[in-house]
Parts: C-alpha cells; structure tokens; sequence
C-alpha cells in the first residue's frame, strides 16, 4: 500500500452530487473515512452535495450504490468500510465480492464508484488509514472522486460540443 496521499486534484467549480455509502459495521474506522471524505469534498467541491446513506455491513453497500445509479443523480459515488481479517477467508470473500459488485456498477451505469471498503490484517492498520491523516484513504477517496468527476465532466462536454457542432462544409 502507498505510504502517501495523492496531490489535490484542481477545485470542482460546477455544483456536484456526491453520496457516500457507507457501512456502520467497524463503525469507529468507517465514521473516521467519512469525516475525511466528507472534510475533503468540502475543500475540493465547495458548492457541492454532500448525501450519505449507512448500511449494516460492507456486503449492503453495492445494494445502496447501484440504487443511487439508477437513479442518476449522482456525479460520484463514494463507499465506505471496513473489513478485518479474522480466521478464516470470510473477509477476502467479501472484499473480493464488494470491489467486483462495485465496479460491476460503475461500468454498467456510467457512474463513477470510489472503492474505499478497505480489508486490513489489524486494528493498527484500520486506526492508520482511517483514523490518522498522513494516508488517510477517505482523503484519497475524496480526491479519486473530485478526480474522476472532473475529467468525465470534460469528456461529455467535449463529446456534446462536437454532437451539437453545425457540419463544416
């Protein structure tokens, strides 16, 4: 895993819709990747809205996102959670069924979804990357989204200028 956060993407200057679908499972990690998603679209999308939607358990989560995509109101999507190894595969099953739900999701609907349901071998791990902010991930998260959504912003613009452009001739 990277030991640092990602440089600031450039500020979002048109009004965004960002939803944050977030587990309540691991609560004291998921609520700290909420504070710093939430704290860093502030600074990065100033006029932007801010939803979140808690869920039981990460395996809630794509449930919620691809309702949010449907509905097609968002500009990004960002999940939220935690899950801890214990001793069986239990954990590797359900982050590996999350992330592939997720992005199942953002290629079927066009809609950007930021995968921060992160596995960790510990709670030191978790306290690390959820809690403190040298590399916090709800601060990359933020980041990914404000990121992702700038440039699709540019893409459409682009392709609608040259669909609504008259014909040379």
């Amino acid at each position: 895993m990277s030991k640092s956060t990602p440089s600031r993407p450039l500020i979002a200057k048109a009004k965004r819709t960002f939803h944050i679908v977030a587990s309540r499972f691991n609560a004291q990690y998921v609520d700290g990747l909420i504070d710093h998603v939430t704290k860093e679209l502030h600074a990065l999308a100033p006029d932007g809205r801010i939803s979140l939607y808690r869920v039981p358990g990460s395996f809630e989560i794509p449930v919620v996102a691809r309702e949010l995509a449907i509905q097609d109101k968002a500009d990004a999507i960002i999940a939220c959670g935690v899950i801890l190894q214990g001793e069986t595969d239990h954990a590797q099953n359900l982050s590996r069924s999350v992330t592939d739900a997720l992005q199942r999701i953002a290629m079927e609907h066009g809609v950007p979804v930021i995968n921060a349901v992160l596995s960790f071998e510990n709670e030191n791990q978790a306290q690390v990357r959820c809690l403190e902010n040298k590399i916090n991930r709800g601060t990359e998260a933020a980041r990914a989204a404000v990121e992702i959504v700038n440039i699709l912003s540019e893409i459409r613009n682009k392709q609608g200028a040259a669909v609504s452009s008259p014909p040379k001739g």
